[in-house]
């Protein structure tokens, strides 16, 4: 009877079945859909109406302003507001897939709407052309919309996401030959990737794309189109001709077949209704066309809207919401009049078994070896209903069926359960196809075979998996909620969509509750609901506020507090905002937040307690610009890793401010060192130079620097030292003027003194040695090596006979041989004292028997071995060392 009473709803087209049950009846009031414009969002969302103003409508006792509603599916308002836009009449509203409504007006004006009938700005156009033409007709789709204007042109928006409008080919009709009817090609379908418009036009269709137009004319159409619907897999059109035919051929126009309709009237309305079959809708009759010329009807006695969805059709009247689908399968398997399917006889035999009736065991013995395949069908029938009895009918059914399921046969799998007398426990073991091997073992070893059955590939947590989905259908479907969702349509909906669409409901007790029963991050939820409650309890304090957030916020670990501490300080709620983010752990997010607020000393203090540079120096950049500089150097001197992260920023970038830190805490050497290095910087300017020789520039900083080493006795060295600097460029800056050569400044003393004698200014050299106190014998080592520079020999000669060199001849030797001149060293070696250096300077010019003998006079083996190791390719050389080691018998040599 029950199969009865279930398959009695059905109507069959061909061989297809298909049923219309009630969603819910509508709880609106005094709504008539004739009198209004409608736009409904797919996969169960919601319901704008707005009165339609093209339409002369008697007012009854509502205001005279026109007010756009939102309603959920069951008919329960969302929300309302008076519509006050200008611009013209509205041409037409649609959802988009993040349910934004869109409304375009007569002036190309799209207005934008959330669920809480709240403007989203800015408010965009389709541009001056439709500004000036005016639209007159506009198609949506998904995320796009394409608008006709009186002049016939077309333009497009392909993604509302990024509103760019973008203008089509011209195809070339006027304002008095305007298109019979208007259908896209969704981007996603077309072979461009760009949306396809297609225009009944005349006695063809017109095909409009970005580039190009594309006539089909009426010989391959077969007769003039009115009407046009699109499948929504993009592949086939259902078209409404002048004669009353209904075409259906896919997007090449073939023909598939045709039904002739009983009016030549244009239906009102026209859709797929899954791929199947088109429905038609005319003032008080629906039709449903499929193959073969079979139809099935229904009469309405009240206008009705058609929403498009994946499975099937949904029908809002003014009284209930209805949906058109095809009964699946499974559900017809079980259902059908007279079925003895093995799901049928499944379902019966749970009947069977609610009354104690013995049959059930008898129809499980029937479909034993079907039974895993009756309880899919099961499961996947209970996944289709809408009806939460029939649900549990399916599934209790489902659920019976495998209980048995372990015991039908599968060749695959063969368990054997054995009764050990030895362990006295039952065993399962896994045979598989050597059961006829194992046998006569089990009887030798006296174990009793108890039962033979065979397993099952079913996974059992089907049924689990369904109850889950169902559970989560059943609670969205709830007429409070609205949201009818059929399975196949939550599958392509996908879970965190649908979880998403309740948080901007403002349903989040439901998507929290769906989140953690799916096993999804609840963090999405709980952060929309307290930015939502923060919006919305304005006159809560911030205290009470902030224990009511924190008590759910705790809920997630990982959560965002330093996101909702941004969203209250955007609500104009600050110290709510600065106690929120004092909850938030992660220093990255925290400190941004914190300076937004105008927190900036927690903000530091964070900073600096996570050791992390990068918000350091943030925080320190953000004061900087904000405040006085002593009140910036007071707050950074109490945090030592503030203080050194800045001081060594402005090393770098900021000696000026750097200098105003150093003296506002009493650091005068830093400052002296920061005006020395100065005093380089300016050095290396060519312009930073000029000016007096004595007082120019750069020695000013140097004696500013000397000055303030000075005051402090830990720096003696650094003072003398700067004084010492400032002298020396003081007799360079002279030098240069006198010499009027640019070769003094910044050399080092031993280099003046150099530079003085090389130009024959021997009184500026003994000046700066006696300035600077140079001992005689760096000032012979220098004199010596600038005479022989200059190659000035008789002067070199002269200076070494004034008086004896405090260092001996060696100056004169090396630098001599320094500059190749072998003959002028000659004139100074054998004033060497010392015989190993005599010997060496001998080598070093090539007189090995010179060498030999001032060696040998030394009586140094060692030294004898390294000339010898210096001659040897000379062989003569060598024997010279060979002789002399022989004689001083010296070993090794």
């Amino acid at each position: 009877m029950a199969n009865v009473s279930v398959a009695a709803e059905w109507q069959l087209l061909i061989n297809r079945y298909y049923r219309k049950p009630e969603l819910y009846p509508m709880r609106w009031k005094h709504i008539d859909l004739s009198r209004n414009k409608v736009a409904c969002a797919p996969f169960g969302g919601p319901i704008a109406i707005i009165r339609d103003d093209s339409k002369i409508v008697q007012l009854y006792a509502e205001s005279a302003l026109r007010k756009l509603r939102i309603y959920n599916s069951a008919g329960i308002l969302l929300s309302e507001t008076v519509w006050k836009h200008p611009g013209g009449r509205l041409i037409g509203m649609s959802w988009t897939e993040d349910q934004t409504l869109i409304c375009i007006v007569q002036d190309g004006t799209i207005y934008r709407y959330n669920v809480h009938c709240e403007v989203l700005e800015p408010n965009f156009s389709m541009g001056k052309e439709c500004f000036e033409q005016n639209v007159v007709d506009c198609v949506f789709w998904g995320n796009g919309v394409v608008c006709l204007t009186e002049a016939g042109k077309l333009f497009c928006i392909p993604d509302f996401k990024q509103i760019k409008p973008c203008k089509l080919a011209e195809v070339g009709i006027g304002a008095e030959e305007l298109p019979h009817c208007m259908a896209v090609i969704e981007p996603q379908y077309t072979v461009s990737g760009n949306v396809e418009v297609l225009l009944g036009v005349g006695s063809g269709i017109v095909i409009v794309d970005e580039d190009e137009v594309k006539f089909i004319d009426e010989e391959k159409i077969g007769g003039v189109v009115l009407k046009i619907a699109v499948s929504h897999n993009g592949r086939f059109l259902a078209c409404f001709m002048h004669d009353g035919r209904l075409v259906v051929m896919n997007t090449e126009f073939r023909d598939f077949f045709q039904y002739q309709c009983e009016s030549a009237l244009p239906p009102e309305q026209m859709a797929w209704c899954g791929l199947d079959s088109v429905l038609l809708y005319w003032d008080d009759v629906l039709l449903m066309v499929g193959p073969s010329e079979d139809s099935v009807s229904y009469i309405y006695d009240e206008p009705v809207i058609f929403i498009p969805e994946c499975d099937g059709v949904r029908i809002l009247s003014n009284t209930s919401m209805e949906f058109v689908q095809r009964v699946p399968d499974s559900t017809v398997s079980i259902f059908k009049i007279g079925s003895t399917s093995p799901a049928s006889l499944l379902f019966d035999a749970l009947d069977h078994f609610d009354r104690r009736s013995a049959k059930a065991d008898e129809n499980l013995r029937l479909i034993r070896a079907s039974l895993p395949e009756a309880v899919e069908a099961c499961i996947d029938a209970a996944g289709h209903e809408f009806d939460v009895s029939r649900q549990r009918m399916l599934l209790r059914a489902a659920s019976y069926g495998q209980a048995f399921c372990r015991l039908i046969l599968n060749p695959n799998c063969i368990f054997v359960y054995l009764y050990s007398a030895n362990d006295k426990i039952w065993k399962e073991m896994v045979l598989g196809a050597w059961l006829t091997k194992l046998l006569p073992m089990a009887i030798v070893l006296e174990i009793s075979i108890w039962k033979i059955g065979f397993g099952s590939n079913f996974q059992r947590d089907h049924i689990q998996e369904m109850c889950k989905t169902l559970r989560v259908l059943n609670a969205v479907r709830d007429p409070e909620i609205g949201i009818p969702l059929s399975i196949e349509q939550y599958k392509l909906l996908s879970a965190p969509i649908l979880i998403g669409r309740l948080i901007n409901a403002h349903q989040h007790l439901l998507a929290l509750r769906i989140s953690e029963y799916v096993g999804m991050n609840q963090e999405v939820v709980i952060m929309h609901w307290s930015c939502t409650k923060i919006t919305a309890s304005l006159a809560i304090p911030d205290a009470a506020l902030l224990e009511i957030l924190l008590d759910k916020l705790k809920l997630c670990k990982g959560i965002s507090y330093a996101a909702v501490a941004a969203h209250a300080d955007r609500s104009g709620r600050r110290k709510l905002a600065a106690m929120l983010v004092d909850h938030e752990p992660r220093s990255s997010k925290q400190v941004p937040l914190l300076l937004s607020i105008a927190e900036e000393d927690t903000a530091l203090m964070k900073a600096t307690e996570s050791g992390d540079a990068d918000l350091v120096y943030l925080v320190l950049f953000h004061i900087w610009q904000k405040r006085p500089a002593l009140e910036f150097f007071g707050t950074i001197q109490a945090r030592p890793l503030a203080r050194d992260l800045f001081i060594a920023y402005a090393r770098c970038y900021k000696h000026e401010f750097l200098k105003d830190f150093f003296l506002s805490t009493g650091q005068l050497q830093e400052v002296a060192f920061l005006l020395w290095k100065d005093s380089w910087e300016l050095g290396k300017n060519p312009m930073g130079s000029k000016g007096s020789p004595l007082h120019g520039p750069r020695i000013k900083l140097i004696e500013k620097a000397h000055n303030l080493f000075s005051e402090t006795k830990e720096h003696t060295f650094e003072s003398k030292a700067a004084e010492e600097h400032a002298k020396l460029l003081r007799i360079q800056h002279e030098l240069e003027v006198s010499t009027k050569q640019p070769i003094f400044v910044d050399s080092s003393i031993s280099d003046t003194i150099r530079t003085c004698i090389a130009l024959g200014n021997h009184r500026a050299a003994m000046r700066v040695k006696t300035e600077f106190k140079v001992s005689e014998k760096r000032w012979y080592w220098l004199k010596v090596f600038a005479l022989v520079t200059i190659r000035d020999w008789e002067a070199l000669e002269k200076f070494s006979k004034e008086k004896r060199p405090p260092m001996g001849f060696r100056p004169f030797v090396e630098a001599c041989i320094d500059v190749d001149e072998k003959a002028e060293a000659l004139k100074y070696i054998p004033k060497l004292v010392d015989p190993r250096e005599r010997a060496e300077a001998y080598a070093r010019i090539g007189m090995a028997k010179e060498a030999a003998d001032a060696a040998s006079q030394a009586k140094d083996g060692e030294l004898l071995g390294r000339l010898k190791l210096s001659f040897a390719q000379n062989t003569a050389a060598s024997s010279i060392f060979d002789t002399l080691r022989d004689r001083l018998s010296f070993q090794g040599v």
